[in-house]
């Protein structure tokens, strides 16, 4: 009998967001095999999945035709090695830190249907990438502006995004990175604890987030005459506060956001938002002895006019709004319809709202791993994010393409071809 192979499509290397296509081939008719997936992180930390399989009556197994008989996850699920991977250690979020250089996954058939004690049939090592051929990296220190830039490849001006991460801090550039493979300008913005901006963030400045927007508009690479924002969680939050302060955003999305200013004042010239505030009296422990603090923020008393609403109505674009049904940071299908209530009492259409069931907190680009519990910097210790890993996958997929068509509907527009220079 020849022996096993394994491929991939496309073969050697794909960008993070590309769905892979598996195969097994000279296998005996309806053997029953093992899959393994295997990946380290930039810290060292070991990320693995695995899956059972019966080849077909020819000896082959198709990742896109077979289903998994169990293991990590079961049924058709091409993309379920990747997905499905889970870290050794706990409490532990994948989370690429150097977009230049790839992930590395191993891929391997074993023989039977034991995860650990089958004969290795076939490997195969294959390159995940998070900046596509020809997108460009540009780190930006302008004023107080501390951030990466991504160019798509070719000529430009291309329509631009300032991308905005949460609670965490410092410089997360996978987002943007990949955004850029789709012809998006993308601004991977710091606000704090990164290079020489302040260690802790006690306000949100509008003003530091108003500099960034007029880097992108003045920046040659970048069609105007309007911007986009995207951000998750507290970013979702900032971007909410941009639009509705700053001039020229006409396209922005919010993932898991609140619409609430949350434990800080938001600033901009005479405006001052007042916090929500939360009582972490109200944390619960979680089944797995993890803290839950869904509830801990305080009431949104007076619903859509709160006074620590961020007053989104004053923005001038559209907003989507992204929210998982399982999220366990705060509500946010519960923040989500507020802030809808809220733009249509001012007289502004009802916004689209996608409301994702079994889903979590961190909604990343597509195959991340769900992050179903990490350490949280304000409680300092490890909370549940929420989530259903095959549902919240999912949505991660769906949720990537929706952002990226609204983004092409409201940004990439005829008049800014026009407006941008010659």
């Amino acid at each position: 009998m020849a022996a096993a192979t394994l491929s991939l499509e496309p073969a050697g290397r794909s960008c993070w967001d590309e769905p892979l296509s598996i195969t097994a081939r000279g296998l005996a008719p309806e053997q029953p095999v093992t899959l393994r997936a295997a990946l380290r992180d930039e810290k060292g930390a070991l990320f693995r999945a695995h899956a059972r399989y019966r080849a077909d009556a020819h000896g082959r197994l198709d990742l896109a035709r077979a289903p998994a008989l169990g293991g990590s996850f079961a049924g058709l699920e091409p993309m379920g090695l990747l997905w499905a991977l889970e870290p050794e250690r706990p409490f532990w979020r994948l989370v690429k830190r150097d977009v230049r250089t790839p992930f590395v996954v191993e891929l391997e058939v074993l023989d039977g249907h034991e995860p650990d004690g089958g004969r290795l049939l076939a490997r195969a090592v294959h390159e995940r990438h998070f900046m596509a051929p020809g997108v460009r990296r540009v780190p930006v220190r302008e004023g107080r502006v501390r951030a990466t830039l991504f160019l798509p490849p070719g000529e430009g001006p291309f329509p631009g995004i300032i991308d905005v991460y949460g609670v965490g801090g410092g410089l997360l550039e996978y987002r943007a990175s990949l955004m850029a493979g789709h012809g998006f300008a993308t601004l991977a913005l710091a606000f704090y604890d990164f290079d020489d901006l302040p260690k802790d963030f006690n306000i949100i400045e509008v003003d530091y987030f108003e500099e960034a927007v007029c880097y992108m508009l003045q920046h040659p690479q970048v069609k105007g005459p309007d911007i986009g924002l995207l951000g998750l969680s507290l970013g979702a939050d900032i971007c909410l506060s941009m639009a509705s302060f700053l001039e020229n955003v006409s396209a922005t999305v919010s993932i898991n956001g609140s619409a609430f200013s949350g434990n800080r004042h938001i600033h901009y010239k005479q405006t001052m938002i007042p916090p929500l505030g939360h009582d972490l009296r109200r944390a619960k422990v979680a089944f797995s002895g993890v803290l839950d603090i869904v509830d801990i923020r305080n009431d949104t008393v007076g619903g859509c006019e709160n006074p620590s609403m961020i007053p989104i109505e004053k923005a001038k674009g559209p907003i989507l709004f992204i929210a998982g049904q399982d999220d366990h940071c705060w509500r946010s299908e519960v923040y989500a319809r507020i802030a809808s209530e809220r733009l249509q009492a001012h007289g502004k259409d009802r916004p689209p709202v996608i409301s994702y069931p079994g889903t979590g907190h961190y909604i990343e680009p597509p195959y991340f791993p769900m992050c179903p519990a990490s350490l949280h910097k304000i409680v300092n210790k490890p909370v549940i994010w929420g989530g259903e890993v095959r549902a919240h996958s999912k949505a991660q997929v769906d949720a990537w393409k929706q952002i990226l068509s609204f983004f092409g509907k409201h940004l990439d527009n005829t008049q800014g071809r026009a407006f941008s220079r010659l």
